[in-house]
Protein backbone atom coordinates (compact mmCIF):
# COMPACT_ATOMS: atom_id res chain seq x y z
CA UNK A 1 0.00 0.00 0.00
CA UNK A 2 1.24 3.48 -0.86
CA UNK A 3 1.87 6.37 1.47
CA UNK A 4 0.38 9.81 1.94
CA UNK A 5 2.39 12.99 1.61
CA UNK A 6 2.52 13.35 5.41
CA UNK A 7 3.76 9.79 5.83
CA UNK A 8 6.43 10.39 3.19
CA UNK A 9 7.71 13.68 4.59
CA UNK A 10 7.82 12.54 8.21
CA UNK A 11 9.31 9.20 7.20
CA UNK A 12 12.04 10.96 5.25
CA UNK A 13 12.84 13.16 8.23
CA UNK A 14 12.73 10.21 10.65
CA UNK A 15 14.95 8.12 8.39
CA UNK A 16 12.52 5.21 8.14
CA UNK A 17 9.15 4.32 6.58
CA UNK A 18 6.26 5.40 8.80
CA UNK A 19 2.49 5.01 8.88
CA UNK A 20 -0.31 7.11 10.32
CA UNK A 21 -0.55 6.67 14.08
CA UNK A 22 3.17 6.25 14.67
CA UNK A 23 5.12 8.75 16.75
CA UNK A 24 8.40 10.00 15.32
CA UNK A 25 11.13 12.31 16.49
CA UNK A 26 12.34 14.67 13.79
CA UNK A 27 14.54 17.69 13.30
CA UNK A 28 12.37 20.38 11.70
CA UNK A 29 13.60 22.47 8.81
CA UNK A 30 12.08 25.74 10.04
CA UNK A 31 10.88 26.95 13.45
CA UNK A 32 8.63 30.03 13.14
CA UNK A 33 7.62 32.53 15.78
CA UNK A 34 6.44 36.14 15.87
CA UNK A 35 5.66 38.69 18.59
CA UNK A 36 5.07 35.78 20.98
CA UNK A 37 8.81 35.08 20.76
CA UNK A 38 9.18 37.02 24.01
CA UNK A 39 7.20 34.29 25.82
CA UNK A 40 9.27 31.59 24.09
CA UNK A 41 12.46 33.36 25.19
CA UNK A 42 11.24 33.24 28.79
CA UNK A 43 10.59 29.50 28.51
CA UNK A 44 13.96 28.99 26.81
CA UNK A 45 15.76 30.74 29.68
CA UNK A 46 14.09 28.37 32.16
CA UNK A 47 15.72 25.40 30.40
CA UNK A 48 19.16 26.60 31.44
CA UNK A 49 20.47 26.45 27.89
CA UNK A 50 22.60 29.38 26.81
CA UNK A 51 22.49 29.02 23.02
CA UNK A 52 19.83 27.88 20.58
CA UNK A 53 20.87 24.66 18.84
CA UNK A 54 20.22 25.68 15.21
CA UNK A 55 19.87 29.47 14.83
CA UNK A 56 19.74 29.20 11.05
CA UNK A 57 16.42 27.33 11.29
CA UNK A 58 14.69 29.96 13.39
CA UNK A 59 12.56 32.55 11.61
CA UNK A 60 11.06 35.39 13.64
CA UNK A 61 8.61 37.86 12.10
CA UNK A 62 7.21 40.80 14.06
CA UNK A 63 3.65 41.11 12.77
CA UNK A 64 0.98 40.91 15.47
CA UNK A 65 1.14 44.35 17.10
CA UNK A 66 3.20 46.47 14.71
CA UNK A 67 4.19 49.17 15.21
CA UNK A 68 4.09 48.63 18.98
CA UNK A 69 0.75 49.81 20.37
CA UNK A 70 1.93 50.60 23.90
CA UNK A 71 4.91 50.44 26.24
CA UNK A 72 4.44 46.72 26.97
CA UNK A 73 4.54 45.73 23.31
CA UNK A 74 7.46 48.07 22.66
CA UNK A 75 9.44 46.37 25.44
CA UNK A 76 8.54 42.94 24.06
CA UNK A 77 9.81 43.91 20.62
CA UNK A 78 13.00 45.30 22.15
CA UNK A 79 13.58 42.05 24.05
CA UNK A 80 13.11 40.02 20.87
CA UNK A 81 15.56 42.20 18.91
CA UNK A 82 18.15 41.83 21.68
CA UNK A 83 17.70 38.03 21.75
CA UNK A 84 18.07 37.82 17.97
CA UNK A 85 21.38 39.71 18.18
CA UNK A 86 22.60 37.70 21.18
CA UNK A 87 21.86 34.34 19.54
CA UNK A 88 23.00 35.25 16.04
CA UNK A 89 19.62 34.40 14.49
CA UNK A 90 19.98 35.39 10.82
CA UNK A 91 16.34 35.30 9.76
CA UNK A 92 14.64 38.14 11.59
CA UNK A 93 11.98 40.31 9.96
CA UNK A 94 11.08 43.50 11.79
CA UNK A 95 7.89 45.55 11.52
CA UNK A 96 8.32 46.38 7.82
CA UNK A 97 7.93 42.88 6.34
CA UNK A 98 4.34 41.76 6.86
CA UNK A 99 2.36 38.86 8.29
CA UNK A 100 4.49 35.79 8.97
CA UNK A 101 2.29 33.45 6.92
CA UNK A 102 2.87 35.61 3.84
CA UNK A 103 6.48 36.52 4.56
CA UNK A 104 7.74 32.95 4.90
CA UNK A 105 6.57 31.90 1.42
CA UNK A 106 7.72 35.15 -0.17
CA UNK A 107 11.15 34.79 1.43
CA UNK A 108 11.57 31.21 0.22
CA UNK A 109 11.30 29.33 3.51
CA UNK A 110 8.04 27.48 2.75
CA UNK A 111 9.17 24.70 0.43
CA UNK A 112 7.80 21.32 -0.69
CA UNK A 113 8.87 18.40 1.48
CA UNK A 114 9.87 20.58 4.43
CA UNK A 115 8.84 20.09 8.05
CA UNK A 116 7.86 23.48 9.42
CA UNK A 117 6.68 24.06 12.97
CA UNK A 118 5.53 27.39 14.29
CA UNK A 119 4.17 28.95 17.46
CA UNK A 120 1.07 30.10 15.62
CA UNK A 121 -2.04 28.03 15.03
CA UNK A 122 -2.19 28.93 11.32
CA UNK A 123 1.24 27.49 10.54
CA UNK A 124 -0.52 24.86 8.34
CA UNK A 125 -0.64 27.64 5.72
CA UNK A 126 2.65 26.39 4.26
CA UNK A 127 1.01 23.16 3.20
CA UNK A 128 -0.03 25.22 0.18
CA UNK A 129 3.46 24.37 -1.12
CA UNK A 130 3.42 20.70 -0.18
CA UNK A 131 5.17 21.12 3.17
CA UNK A 132 4.28 19.38 6.42
CA UNK A 133 3.52 22.47 8.51
CA UNK A 134 2.06 22.37 12.00
CA UNK A 135 1.40 24.74 14.86
CA UNK A 136 3.02 24.11 18.24
CA UNK A 137 2.91 25.73 21.68
CA UNK A 138 5.37 28.23 23.05
CA UNK A 139 6.92 25.76 25.49
CA UNK A 140 7.36 23.30 22.63
CA UNK A 141 8.98 26.01 20.53
CA UNK A 142 11.46 26.78 23.32
CA UNK A 143 12.32 23.09 23.52
CA UNK A 144 12.89 22.91 19.76
CA UNK A 145 15.13 25.98 19.96
CA UNK A 146 17.19 24.16 22.60
CA UNK A 147 17.28 20.66 21.11
CA UNK A 148 16.51 20.97 17.37
CA UNK A 149 14.08 18.07 17.81
CA UNK A 150 10.36 17.52 18.21
CA UNK A 151 8.15 14.45 18.38
CA UNK A 152 5.10 14.30 16.14
CA UNK A 153 2.35 11.78 15.66
CA UNK A 154 1.96 10.90 11.99
CA UNK A 155 -1.59 12.03 11.17
CA UNK A 156 -4.31 10.15 9.33
CA UNK A 157 -5.38 11.98 6.18
CA UNK A 158 -8.75 13.34 5.14
CA UNK A 159 -8.86 13.88 1.38
CA UNK A 160 -11.11 16.51 -0.19
CA UNK A 161 -11.69 15.92 -3.91
CA UNK A 162 -12.48 19.08 -5.83
CA UNK A 163 -14.11 19.20 -9.25
CA UNK A 164 -15.75 21.80 -11.48
CA UNK A 165 -15.15 25.55 -11.59
CA UNK A 166 -16.24 28.42 -9.40
CA UNK A 167 -19.08 30.63 -10.58
CA UNK A 168 -18.29 34.37 -10.78
CA UNK A 169 -17.77 36.05 -7.38
CA UNK A 170 -17.28 32.68 -5.65
CA UNK A 171 -13.80 31.82 -4.37
CA UNK A 172 -11.62 29.58 -2.22
CA UNK A 173 -12.81 31.33 0.96
CA UNK A 174 -16.39 30.34 0.16
CA UNK A 175 -15.25 26.75 -0.39
CA UNK A 176 -13.43 26.38 2.92
CA UNK A 177 -16.28 28.02 4.83
CA UNK A 178 -18.70 25.60 3.17
CA UNK A 179 -16.53 22.60 4.10
CA UNK A 180 -16.18 23.72 7.71
CA UNK A 181 -19.88 24.53 7.92
CA UNK A 182 -20.82 21.12 6.54
CA UNK A 183 -18.53 19.04 8.72
CA UNK A 184 -17.74 21.12 11.80
CA UNK A 185 -14.76 22.74 13.48
CA UNK A 186 -13.48 19.37 14.74
CA UNK A 187 -13.83 17.39 11.51
CA UNK A 188 -10.08 17.05 11.06
CA UNK A 189 -8.74 17.05 14.62
CA UNK A 190 -5.05 16.03 14.44
CA UNK A 191 -5.52 14.90 10.85
CA UNK A 192 -3.89 15.96 7.63
CA UNK A 193 -6.24 17.46 5.04
CA UNK A 194 -5.29 16.90 1.41
CA UNK A 195 -6.95 19.15 -1.16
CA UNK A 196 -6.94 17.17 -4.39
CA UNK A 197 -9.12 16.11 -7.29
CA UNK A 198 -9.31 17.35 -10.90
CA UNK A 199 -9.85 21.00 -9.90
CA UNK A 200 -7.01 21.21 -7.36
CA UNK A 201 -4.45 22.22 -9.95
CA UNK A 202 -6.61 25.17 -11.03
CA UNK A 203 -6.22 26.90 -7.66
CA UNK A 204 -3.79 29.80 -7.53
CA UNK A 205 -1.04 29.77 -4.92
CA UNK A 206 -2.97 32.45 -3.06
CA UNK A 207 -6.14 30.33 -3.03
CA UNK A 208 -4.13 27.33 -1.82
CA UNK A 209 -2.79 29.43 1.04
CA UNK A 210 -6.35 30.39 1.99
CA UNK A 211 -7.45 26.74 2.14
CA UNK A 212 -4.36 25.49 3.96
CA UNK A 213 -4.59 28.40 6.40
CA UNK A 214 -8.19 27.65 7.33
CA UNK A 215 -7.67 23.91 7.56
CA UNK A 216 -6.62 24.86 11.10
CA UNK A 217 -10.26 25.84 11.71
CA UNK A 218 -11.19 22.20 11.04
CA UNK A 219 -8.70 21.11 13.69
CA UNK A 220 -6.17 19.92 11.11
CA UNK A 221 -2.56 19.24 12.06
CA UNK A 222 -1.60 20.14 8.52
CA UNK A 223 -3.51 20.96 5.35
CA UNK A 224 -1.88 20.77 1.96
CA UNK A 225 -1.89 20.68 -1.83
CA UNK A 226 0.42 18.40 -3.76
CA UNK A 227 3.21 20.52 -5.26
CA UNK A 228 2.87 20.92 -9.03
CA UNK A 229 4.16 23.10 -11.86
CA UNK A 230 2.27 26.10 -10.47
CA UNK A 231 4.05 25.61 -7.14
CA UNK A 232 7.46 25.31 -8.76
CA UNK A 233 6.93 28.38 -10.92
CA UNK A 234 5.90 30.50 -7.92
CA UNK A 235 9.03 29.38 -6.05
CA UNK A 236 11.40 30.31 -8.88
CA UNK A 237 13.80 32.92 -7.58
CA UNK A 238 12.43 32.53 -4.04
CA UNK A 239 13.50 29.08 -2.80
CA UNK A 240 16.48 29.41 -0.50
CA UNK A 241 17.74 25.88 -1.05
CA UNK A 242 17.01 22.72 -3.03
CA UNK A 243 13.92 20.77 -2.09
CA UNK A 244 12.16 17.50 -2.84
CA UNK A 245 8.57 17.72 -4.05
CA UNK A 246 6.61 14.76 -2.66
CA UNK A 247 3.03 13.67 -3.39
CA UNK A 248 0.72 11.01 -2.04
CA UNK A 249 0.85 7.66 -3.83
CA UNK A 250 -2.19 6.72 -5.93
CA UNK A 251 -2.85 3.78 -3.62
CA UNK A 252 -2.25 5.66 -0.36
CA UNK A 253 -4.75 5.03 2.41
CA UNK A 254 -7.02 7.96 3.33
CA UNK A 255 -9.17 7.84 6.43
CA UNK A 256 -12.08 9.38 4.53
CA UNK A 257 -12.85 11.27 1.32
CA UNK A 258 -15.15 14.26 0.79
CA UNK A 259 -16.20 15.52 -2.64
CA UNK A 260 -17.11 19.08 -3.65
CA UNK A 261 -18.27 20.40 -7.01
CA UNK A 262 -17.08 24.00 -7.12
CA UNK A 263 -19.75 24.95 -9.63
CA UNK A 264 -22.54 24.32 -7.11
CA UNK A 265 -21.19 26.74 -4.50
CA UNK A 266 -22.50 30.20 -3.66
CA UNK A 267 -20.92 32.84 -1.42
CA UNK A 268 -20.77 31.75 2.21
CA UNK A 269 -20.75 33.62 5.53
CA UNK A 270 -19.63 32.29 8.93
CA UNK A 271 -21.87 33.84 11.59
CA UNK A 272 -21.03 34.64 15.23
CA UNK A 273 -19.55 33.16 17.28
CA UNK A 274 -18.15 30.03 15.59
CA UNK A 275 -16.33 29.40 12.33
CA UNK A 276 -18.58 26.44 11.57
CA UNK A 277 -21.79 28.47 11.99
CA UNK A 278 -21.92 28.93 8.22
CA UNK A 279 -24.83 30.05 6.07
CA UNK A 280 -25.21 31.03 2.42
CA UNK A 281 -25.00 34.79 1.95
CA UNK A 282 -28.66 34.84 0.91
CA UNK A 283 -29.63 33.76 4.45
CA UNK A 284 -27.94 36.75 6.13
CA UNK A 285 -28.05 39.41 3.39
CA UNK A 286 -29.35 42.74 4.63
CA UNK A 287 -27.83 42.60 8.12
CA UNK A 288 -26.29 46.05 8.88
CA UNK A 289 -22.56 46.20 9.66
CA UNK A 290 -20.37 48.86 11.24
CA UNK A 291 -16.99 47.72 9.98
CA UNK A 292 -15.51 45.66 7.16
CA UNK A 293 -12.00 44.21 7.27
CA UNK A 294 -10.28 43.08 4.07
CA UNK A 295 -6.88 41.43 4.58
CA UNK A 296 -5.14 39.21 7.18
CA UNK A 297 -3.09 36.05 6.62
CA UNK A 298 -6.17 34.40 5.14
CA UNK A 299 -7.17 36.89 2.46
CA UNK A 300 -4.66 39.74 2.28
CA UNK A 301 -2.86 38.71 -0.88
CA UNK A 302 -2.71 40.69 -4.11
CA UNK A 303 -5.46 38.64 -5.78
CA UNK A 304 -7.70 39.27 -2.76
CA UNK A 305 -7.19 43.03 -2.88
CA UNK A 306 -7.79 42.98 -6.62
CA UNK A 307 -11.02 40.99 -6.16
CA UNK A 308 -12.22 43.63 -3.71
CA UNK A 309 -11.14 46.43 -6.04
CA UNK A 310 -13.23 44.97 -8.87
CA UNK A 311 -16.31 45.21 -6.66
CA UNK A 312 -15.43 48.73 -5.47
CA UNK A 313 -14.64 50.10 -8.94
CA UNK A 314 -16.67 53.27 -9.40
CA UNK A 315 -18.42 52.83 -6.04
CA UNK A 316 -17.99 54.16 -2.50
CA UNK A 317 -17.88 52.70 0.99
CA UNK A 318 -21.25 53.26 2.64
CA UNK A 319 -21.31 56.30 4.93
CA UNK A 320 -22.19 54.14 7.95
CA UNK A 321 -19.26 51.72 7.46
CA UNK A 322 -15.56 51.82 8.30
CA UNK A 323 -13.67 49.69 5.76
CA UNK A 324 -10.14 48.67 6.72
CA UNK A 325 -7.70 47.13 4.23
CA UNK A 326 -4.53 45.31 5.31
CA UNK A 327 -2.14 43.96 2.64
CA UNK A 328 -0.58 40.75 3.96
CA UNK A 329 2.96 41.95 3.32
CA UNK A 330 4.92 44.88 2.01
CA UNK A 331 5.49 42.91 -1.19
CA UNK A 332 1.72 42.65 -1.58
CA UNK A 333 1.38 46.34 -0.68
CA UNK A 334 3.79 47.31 -3.46
CA UNK A 335 2.07 44.95 -5.90
CA UNK A 336 -1.31 46.51 -5.14
CA UNK A 337 0.17 49.97 -5.67
CA UNK A 338 1.56 48.91 -9.02
CA UNK A 339 -1.64 47.20 -10.18
CA UNK A 340 -3.80 50.15 -9.19
CA UNK A 341 -5.87 48.11 -6.73
CA UNK A 342 -4.92 50.31 -3.77
CA UNK A 343 -5.89 53.45 -5.67
CA UNK A 344 -9.34 51.99 -6.30
CA UNK A 345 -9.72 51.03 -2.64
CA UNK A 346 -8.58 54.44 -1.38
CA UNK A 347 -10.81 56.27 -3.87
CA UNK A 348 -13.73 54.17 -2.61
CA UNK A 349 -13.07 55.40 0.93
CA UNK A 350 -11.19 52.45 2.42
CA UNK A 351 -8.56 53.03 5.13
CA UNK A 352 -5.34 51.20 4.22
CA UNK A 353 -3.30 50.04 7.22
CA UNK A 354 0.27 48.80 7.42
CA UNK A 355 0.91 45.13 6.80
CA UNK A 356 0.33 43.16 9.98
CA UNK A 357 -2.27 41.28 11.97
CA UNK A 358 -3.95 44.48 13.15
CA UNK A 359 -7.62 44.07 14.11
CA UNK A 360 -7.68 40.30 13.55
CA UNK A 361 -6.47 39.43 17.04
CA UNK A 362 -8.12 42.36 18.81
CA UNK A 363 -4.89 43.86 20.12
CA UNK A 364 -5.01 47.19 18.28
CA UNK A 365 -6.38 48.89 15.16
CA UNK A 366 -10.07 48.61 14.41
CA UNK A 367 -11.24 47.30 17.77
CA UNK A 368 -15.00 46.82 17.96
CA UNK A 369 -17.24 48.48 20.55
CA UNK A 370 -20.16 46.83 22.31
CA UNK A 371 -22.94 45.96 19.89
CA UNK A 372 -20.89 46.62 16.76
CA UNK A 373 -20.78 44.19 13.85
CA UNK A 374 -17.83 43.51 11.56
CA UNK A 375 -17.66 41.44 8.38
CA UNK A 376 -14.08 40.24 7.96
CA UNK A 377 -12.03 38.17 5.56
CA UNK A 378 -10.07 36.74 8.49
CA UNK A 379 -10.21 33.18 9.80
CA UNK A 380 -11.82 33.43 13.26
CA UNK A 381 -14.96 34.98 14.67
CA UNK A 382 -14.87 33.89 18.31
CA UNK A 383 -16.66 36.08 20.84
CA UNK A 384 -14.46 39.05 21.73
CA UNK A 385 -11.87 38.19 19.06
CA UNK A 386 -11.82 41.75 17.67
CA UNK A 387 -12.80 43.73 20.74
CA UNK A 388 -15.83 43.85 23.00
CA UNK A 389 -17.46 40.55 23.92
CA UNK A 390 -20.81 41.92 22.82
CA UNK A 391 -19.61 42.65 19.30
CA UNK A 392 -20.18 40.25 16.40
CA UNK A 393 -17.87 39.03 13.63
CA UNK A 394 -18.99 37.52 10.32
CA UNK A 395 -16.45 35.85 8.02
CA UNK A 396 -16.60 35.97 4.23
CA UNK A 397 -14.60 36.37 1.03
CA UNK A 398 -12.99 39.62 -0.19
CA UNK A 399 -15.71 40.01 -2.83
CA UNK A 400 -18.48 39.62 -0.25
CA UNK A 401 -16.65 41.99 2.09
CA UNK A 402 -16.37 44.67 -0.59
CA UNK A 403 -20.02 44.33 -1.59
CA UNK A 404 -20.99 44.59 2.07
CA UNK A 405 -18.90 47.74 2.56
CA UNK A 406 -20.65 49.37 -0.39
CA UNK A 407 -24.16 48.44 0.73
CA UNK A 408 -23.66 49.03 4.46
CA UNK A 409 -25.17 45.62 5.15
CA UNK A 410 -24.18 42.05 4.29
CA UNK A 411 -24.51 41.75 0.54
CA UNK A 412 -24.22 39.16 -2.20
CA UNK A 413 -21.25 40.07 -4.44
CA UNK A 414 -23.06 38.53 -7.41
CA UNK A 415 -25.73 41.25 -7.21
CA UNK A 416 -24.69 44.80 -8.10
CA UNK A 417 -27.09 47.54 -7.02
Amino acid sequence: MGRTLSEKILGLKAGKPVRAGEVVTVSPDIILSHDNSVAIIQEFRKLGVKKVRAPEKIVIVLDHIVPAADEKYAQNHKSIREFVAEQGIPHFFDINAGICHQVLPEQGFALPGRVIVGSDSHTPSYGAFGAFAAGIGRTEAASVWATDEIWLRVPETLRIDLSGRFAPAVSAKDLILKIIGDHGAEAANYKAVEFSGPAAGDFSVGARLTLANMSAEMGAKNGYFAPDEKTLKWLEGRAREPFQALVSDPDARFESVLAYDLGTLEPQVACPHAVDNVKPVSAVAGLPVDQVLIGTCTNGRLEDLEAAARVFKGRKVHRSVRCLVIPASWEVYRGALKSGALAVLVDAGCVVLNSGCGPCLGAHEGILAAGEVCLSTSNRNFRGRMGHRDSGIYLASPATAAATAVEGRIADPRVRS
